[in-house]
């Protein structure tokens, strides 16, 4: 019998953003900071490296682990292949973050990875029985999911500010807010995975719904959502080549179906139009009418050349990653 939980793979860690969320231009500071020197965030002149405030910086190198973009080395952070491959100046895929492909790939690593950082993030998008739910319910569940998997039991203030950073990542505010700063800083709102909050004066701010938009995902970019797919075959099904059931990547609570908030049918029309680009891929149809991604080649290579079609800058058999030598990590 397995003993797996919703929160399974999850570091037993709540609230450790301190209520900030990823803002625009986080991780490539990170990631510039690092390149020159290990202990860049633990310096005393921190925030005049990174030109934040002094309670932002650990938040900033919270994030970067998140994302798998960095790494502890001791006490030093170092940057992944993953960073080299995404952000390098000279030959990374997207430095500045620009396409949307970078924010679909970074939400798929942020609540995919193993361990994952953000065991509220992976329990909404995986794991939760409802599409909408209200922050006290959700605090609730996530209190029970905690205690099945055995973690030390979060205070109902931490899972508050966890859920509120949640939503202040990814829900757009009113379009009248006043803090247009606020809005143009929190650039993973663009997904659109959540619903709008409602104006402050319309529901008490620890009551008003949570809300998952499950088909958002069908906007994914299908390079990123074939990535996902092979990546999750790579991590669940076998390394070797093989097959897995689309029936599996659509509602499986780690499979891109789940995680990037997107249906059979989308994930259907994302992994033909790629496969129809990739002699080693094709989608395939049983006698029993069971659809399958089959792969002729180790799904961990072949999702590294199928996320290059999500870059201009990246020519397919030629990636920036493989002239460095450190190729996307996809476990």
């Amino acid at each position: 019998m397995s003993n797996r939980t919703s929160l399974t793979g999850c570091l037993p860690a709540f609230g450790r953003h301190r209520g900030y969320p990823p803002r625009e231009g986080w991780l490539r500071k990170v990631y510039l900071a690092l390149l020159q020197d290990p202990t860049a965030l633990r310096r005393p002149d921190a925030t005049v490296v990174l030109g934040v405030g002094k309670s932002m910086v650990p938040s900033m190198a919270f994030w970067s682990q998140a994302f798998g973009l960095a790494a502890r080395n001791g006490q030093d952070l170092v940057p992944t292949d993953r960073a080299h491959w995404l952000l390098d100046e000279e030959s990374g895929a997207d430095p500045y973050l620009e396409l949307d492909a970078s924010l679909w790939l970074l939400h798929w690593w942020l609540v995919s990875s193993e361990p994952c950082h953000v065991p509220t993030w992976r329990y909404l998008f995986g794991h939760s029985p409802f599409s909408r739910s209200s922050r006290a319910e959700l605090q609730r569940r996530l209190a029970a999911a905690a205690d099945a998997a055995s973690h030390r039991a979060p205070a109902v203030s931490v899972l508050a500010s966890d859920i509120a950073c949640l939503v202040s990542m990814y829900a757009p505010r009113d379009p009248t807010a006043a803090n247009i700063e606020d809005e143009l800083s929190n650039p993973f709102r663009t997904l659109h995975l959540l619903d709008p909050e409602p104006p402050a004066d319309r529901a008490a701010d620890r009551s008003h719904l949570v809300a998952l938009r499950r088909m958002a995902g069908r906007r994914c970019p299908t390079p990123v959502q074939a990535y996902a797919s092979l990546d999750f075959a790579a991590r669940t099904a076998s390394p070797a080549a093989g097959s897995i059931s689309l029936a599996r990547l659509a509602s499986d609570p780690l499979g891109p179906g789940r995680l990037l908030l997107t249906g059979i049918a989308a994930l259907r029309r994302a992994l033909n139009q790629v496969a129809g680009r990739h002699a080693d891929l094709v989608v395939v149809q049983s006698g029993d009418g069971e659809e399958s991604l089959v792969y002729s080649r180790p799904p961990v290579l072949l999702a590294e050349d199928v996320l290059t079609g999500a870059y201009p800058s990246l020519r397919p058999g030629t990636s920036r990653a493989a002239e460095k030598g450190s190729p996307p990590s996809v476990s």
